[in-house]
């Protein structure tokens, strides 16, 4: 990678930094805030905000030198969400497991070596697994890593592993292979994958692999252990049956995913 990619690379990383920080912390900041929250020269934050106030995307309370987003992400993210085909698809099947299961729903993709959360429909206890849309989790401890490691030969599997590794992420992650690896095998046998406190402790996920425009992704339910236990079988079912409304789409999905009407 040349000089100026890895420029490149590294402005858009502080550009998507920059949105993140003000939705943590959602007040106006100083250059030198965002510069120390960030870990940037002042003076690479003053030309990426001047860049960005020249777009529309930030304003600045000039008496107090202080800059906030304007809304232009909003309305752009607004229109991307309103038009992105998978979740589109799936958006009523996924909100009726939502509904039918009392717990928290994630779709997710395998994008090289983790899982990357396309959406994911909370549910509204005061106790309850709460990840975001975009959230990266591992393929050997989350529920639909290990679906879509299921689509690989057992070797496929440990060549991957020897790559990516098997950290432990809680006291309950499988970081042994060949359990890890009889454990997926069990899952395939049954169409379901499930994790007890492997990737966020004290959570269960139930996942299920499912197709969508000839490319697999993955549906899982999670919740607190003691009421994922006690409803274990139920969250099966609902799967299977959202398995079944999935297939039933009367849609092309590959023409769907394309944007083709």
């Amino acid at each position: 990678m040349s000089k100026d990619q890895q420029g490149d690379v590294k402005a858009a990383g502080r550009t998507l930094d920059l949105f993140e920080i003000f939705a943590r912390h959602p007040e106006p900041l100083s250059l030198s805030e965002l510069a120390k929250q960030m870990g940037a020269p002042v003076s690479s934050i003053h030309a990426l905000v001047k860049t960005l106030r020249a777009r529309g995307f930030v304003y600045v309370f000039e008496d107090r030198k202080l800059l906030y987003p304007t809304r232009r992400m909003q309305v752009l993210t607004n229109r991307i969400a309103e038009n992105e085909p998978v979740v589109e698809l799936l958006a009523p099947i996924l909100q009726r497991l939502q509904e039918a299961s009392d717990e928290t729903i994630m779709l997710g993709k395998r994008q090289d070596d983790v899982i990357v959360y396309l959406d994911v429909q909370e549910c509204q206890r005061p106790i309850r697994y709460a990840p975001h849309p975009g959230e990266r989790k591992p393929l050997h401890s989350s529920a639909i890593g290990k679906a879509m490691l299921s689509l690989e030969t057992d070797d496929d599997i440990r060549r991957t592993l020897s790559i990516v590794g098997q950290p432990r992420v809680t006291a309950n992650t499988l970081t042994d292979l060949d359990a890890l690896i009889a454990d997926i095998r069990n899952g395939r046998e049954q169409g379901v994958f499930v994790t007890r406190g492997e990737n966020v402790a004290d959570v269960m996920g139930i996942a299920m692999v499912v197709q969508l425009g000839g490319e697999p992704a993955g549906i899982a339910i999670g919740g607190p252990m003691p009421r994922m236990i006690e409803k274990e079988q139920i969250c099966r079912d609902l799967l299977a049956a959202a398995r079944r409304d999935i297939l039933a789409l009367e849609v092309d999905q590959t023409t769907t995913l394309r944007r083709g009407k």
